[in-house]
C-alpha cells in the first residue's frame, strides 16, 4: 500500500498537526510519503524525514502563501506520478479546502473530519463522527482513484521519530502555479498565544461571563495553564470576542486532552466542536445546563468565585 500525507505550514513553519497523518499512515502499513510545500521547505522537510517518511519537498517563492488552486495542481501531478492508494491531510481550515479540491480533481472518494482509520483486509475504513458525535459512520472508498481523508486534529497521536526518512527535492512546474486569484499578503487575525486547534488544553468562555470585560477571567486561567483560549458562538455574535476564538459547528473543532468550559450552557452547536475532548470540565451555576451531560467533571457554582480560585491554584502548581 502506498500512502501520501500532506504537511501544513504557515510562514515556512511546520504545523504540529502535520505529524499526525504520518502516524495514521504508519498504523495502516505500507510505504509512507509526505508532501510539503512552501517558499523555504528545507527545515520542514528535515523535520518530517526524522519521522521516517519519504518527503517530497516542493520549494518555490510563489508557494509562500497558501493557495489551494496551486497547491492542488502540484499535488495532483505528484499523485498522478506516485499513484498512492490513500491521501491523508488534516481537517484544518487549509486542509479542508485543499483535500476536497484535490479529491474532485482526481475523481476520488473522500472522508472528511475523521477520528480513526483501520484496515479490513485490503480495504481502508475511516471512522467519522456525525450529528454532534452521537453517531459514527464507517466510510470506505468504492472507486479506483485514491481515497482522500482528512483527520481531525488531536484525534490521533503524532508520529515518533523513526529511521529511514529521506528528502527528495522536487522540481516545481511553474505552469501549475498560475491561479485565477493571487494572494498578495497574509494577515493573521490576532488570537490567543497558543493555537486553538493544536492545543492540549483549552479554556473557553460563554455568555455566563456576562460581559466582554470579564473575558479576562478566561484568559488568566488559560495563561496559568499554558492553554489556548476559546469561546462560544453566543459571545462571538455579541461582539465580546473575535471570531478566531469560536469553538463549534461554525467555528473551530478542537480535540484537546483537557477542555474547561466556563459559563457555557452547552448548546449542540458548541458541543459539536469540542465533545471529543479527552477530559471536559464544566463550570456553570445552572445544575441543569446541557454541558453537564457530557462533562467528565462538573462544578455547579458562581464562575466569578470558582474561576479565580482555580486560576490561583493553577499558578501555584504550575509555578507561573
Amino acid at each position: 500500500m502506498k500512502i501520501l500525507t500532506i504537511a501544513e505550514q504557515q510562514n515556512n513553519v511546520l504545523s504540529n498537526v502535520s505529524f499526525e497523518p504520518i502516524a495514521a499512515a504508519r498504523s495502516l502499513g505500507g510505504e509512507v510519503s509526505t508532501a510539503v510545500m512552501g517558499s523555504q521547505t528545507g527545515d520542514m522537510a528535515a523535520a518530517l524525514a526524522a519521522k521516517g517518511a519519504r518527503v517530497l519537498s516542493l520549494s518555490h517563492a510563489d508557494l509562500k502563501y497558501f493557495q489551494d488552486e496551486a497547491y492542488a495542481g502540484l499535488l495532483k501531478a505528484l499523485i498522478d506520478r506516485e499513484k498512492p492508494d490513500v491521501v491523508i491531510g488534516c481537517a484544518t481550515f487549509y486542509g479542508k479546502a485543499l483535500v476536497a479540491r484535490l479529491a474532485a480533481l482526481c475523481g476520488g472518494g473522500m472522508a472528511s473530519d475523521c477520528t480513526g482509520l483501520s484496515l479490513d483486509g485490503d480495504a481502508i475504513k475511516a471512522l467519522r463522527p456525525a450529528y454532534g458525535g452521537n453517531v459514527f459512520f464507517t466510510l470506505q472508498n468504492n472507486c479506483a482513484a485514491p481515497f482522500f481523508i482528512t483527520l481531525r486534529p488531536k484525534a490521533l497521536p503524532e508520529a515518533d521519530d523513526a529511521p529511514g526518512g529521506e528528502v527528495i527535492n522536487e522540481a516545481v512546474d511553474e505552469a501549475l502555479l498560475a491561479c485565477k486569484a493571487t494572494v498578495t499578503d497574509h494577515i493573521s487575525e490576532a488570537g490567543g498565544k497558543v493555537s486553538l486547534t493544536e492545543a492540549d488544553i483549552v479554556v473557553a468562555g460563554g455568555r455566563g461571563i456576562r460581559g466582554p470585560e470579564n473575558f479576562k477571567l478566561i484568559e488568566e486561567m488559560a495563561d496559568s495553564l499554558g492553554a489556548a483560549v476559546g469561546a462560544s458562538r453566543a459571545i462571538v455574535d455579541a461582539g465580546w470576542v473575535q471570531y478566531s476564538y469560536q469553538v463549534g459547528q461554525t467555528g473551530k473543532t478542537v480535540n484537546p486532552k483537557l477542555y474547561i468550559a466556563i459559563g457555557i450552557s452547552g448548546a449542540i452547536q458548541h458541543l459539536v466542536g469540542m465533545r471529543s475532548s479527552k477530559t471536559i470540565v464544566a463550570i456553570n451555576r445552572d445544575k441543569d445546563a446541557p454541558i453537564f451531560n457530557i462533562a467528565s467533571y462538573g462544578i455547579v457554582g458562581d464562575l466569578f468565585e470558582v474561576a479565580p480560585a482555580l486560576t490561583k491554584k493553577f499558578k501555584e502548581v504550575m509555578g507561573r
